[in-house]
Order: C-alpha cells, then structure tokens, then sequence
C-alpha cells in the first residue's frame, strides 16, 4: 500500500531510538523515549494559497529531519509506522 500526503503533509518513518547511553548503560525498549529524528518518506503538493497556487515544500523524500516531541499522528501500513504531520512540525533538516 502506498501513501500519499495531501497539502503541506508529511509522512516520516522515525529513526530507532539509542539503545546504550552516553555513559554506556543498556536502556530496555519499555525505557527508550521515542525518537524526535526521522526520514520523510513522501511529501505533498504544498499548502494551498488563496490565489490557487501551491506553496514549494521545503522537504523531499529522503531527507533526515528533526521534528517536536508530540508531532503528527502515527499511523501503522502492513507492518511498518509512521508519522503524519503538517511540514511546519517539522524543526531542522539534519546536513550531511
């Protein structure tokens, strides 16, 4: 199944979170916090503006980003999650 976000949507796939601390002890899934980084799988049009032209979005698929903490809906296709959420959640593109 394929997903298509409408508007200024976004659909990210989180990144895993850190599994061992800085200081190097192990966390327990139950103990992990959900990551704020992920990939953005597929982006939409763009916003739509009163003159019936679309805004550019400033994400494309592939793209690494930073996002607040309680962004976006999940949602599960087949076996994987997901996040949907409007493109102005999102804080950073992470450079490579």
């Amino acid at each position: 199944m394929k997903i298509r976000p409408l508007g200024d949507k976004v659909i990210i796939e989180r990144l895993e979170a850190e599994a061992v601390t800085a200081g190097g002890i192990v966390l327990p899934d139950s103990a992990k916090e959900k990551p704020q980084r992920g990939k953005v799988v597929n982006v939409g049009e763009g916003k739509a503006m009163k003159d019936g032209s679309r805004s550019e979005m400033q994400v494309k698929k592939g793209d690494e980003v930073i996002f607040a903490s309680y962004a976006g809906s999940e949602i599960k296709v087949g076996d994987k999650e997901y996040l949907i959420m409007d493109e102005s959640d999102i804080m950073a593109v992470v450079g490579k």
